[in-house]
């Protein structure tokens, strides 16, 4: 039986580097608008119909006053709640810890909103309309497979050089892909920047890593049967039981990294799935000037309608 295809956007994330304000709420587009407006707008056209938005219970009077009292007009809306003391039976959060536990935290905080199979955004991320239509069809045709054997999911695949900002150093999950375009491994890199020599590099592992400026990263765009459902469920307390002795404050549970253990256990193959549009998004409080202007350009050459917000309503 047919379900649709559900689109589950992260929006939980304190977004500590953004350094003021909530930075998925801010104002860049010429009209006032998020950049929620435009992957919804995006995720819309391409067929979308239900989403799902993983806030904190503290955001939850500004996000429904901003965007969600005006999306549930347009798409079958349901809400969930990620926060960093929703733990597991017989785990206690460490009273000093402040940031969530990472995005397989957030979708197991949206376990019970999932009865279909789902695309995973980043709420401060704008992804191009490429990739909605690439995952709402691979969503579509996924169900059309037989249920035996690894899970089947797939990845919006972004250029490396494309994803990085210039105010700061970024975290991307590099990928290593086999001939046909499925993934192999997903190297979780940190403190990515484009380096005073022109190289790119970042850290894997602690240690620092050349990576090749055209390769492909994941922007945590996903496509998910609900077979990632009861992985990251199992996962979790083994995550949490390692995080808690290594380093209680900081370690998160993160989609690249469990995809990758599926993988590498044969519990799944993933099909890497690239566009060829731009990412940008607000990382830092300097990233809002270059994102404003992306928007208003976008909109002077019509790619948008300007504004989107009032189209929309």
């Amino acid at each position: 039986m047919f379900k649709e295809p559900i689109l589950v956007i992260m929006a939980a994330g304190i977004g500590s580097r953004y350094g003021a304000g909530v930075k998925q709420l801010a104002k860049v587009g010429p009209s006032g608008e998020i950049i929620m407006d435009y992957s919804l707008f995006d995720a819309r056209e391409a067929g979308f119909k239900k989403v799902v938005f993983i806030i904190r219970r503290s955001l939850e009077k500004d996000f429904r006053e901003i965007i969600g009292s005006r999306i549930e007009k347009l798409m079958d809306v349901s809400y969930a709640f990620q926060e960093i003391g929703n733990l597991p039976d017989g785990f206690v959060c460490p009273a000093e810890r402040a940031k969530p536990w990472g995005t397989g935290h957030a979708i197991l905080a949206a376990k019970d909103a999932i009865d279909a199979p789902f695309a995973v955004i980043n709420a401060d991320d704008y992804y191009g309309k490429t990739a909605f239509r690439l995952l709402y069809d691979f969503l579509v045709k996924v169900q059309e497979e037989p249920q035996e054997g690894p899970a089947h999911f797939a990845m919006a695949g972004f250029v490396v050089k494309n994803t990085l900002s210039d105010n700061g150093d970024v975290t991307r999950g590099i990928c290593l892909q086999d001939a046909e375009g499925h993934l192999q491994e997903v190297h979780e890199t940190k403190a990515i920047s484009r380096r005073a020599d022109g190289c790119v590099r970042g850290v894997f592992e602690e240690e620092e890593v050349e990576i090749d400026p055209e390769g492909l990263v994941s922007m945590n765009f996903w496509g998910f049967t609900e077979a990632i459902l009861d992985e990251l469920e199992s996962g979790f307390p083994l995550f949490l039981t390692a995080a808690l002795k290594k380093n209680p404050l900081k370690e998160e549970y993160l989609l690249p990294s469990i995809v990758d253990s599926m993988l590498k256990s044969g519990k799944a193959t993933v099909d890497v799935l690239p566009t060829p549009d731009t990412w940008f998004g607000i990382t830092y409080l300097e990233d809002r000037a270059s994102v404003t202007a992306e928007f208003a350009a976008m909109a002077k050459s019509g790619f948008y309608p300007d504004p989107l917000v009032k189209e929309e309503n």
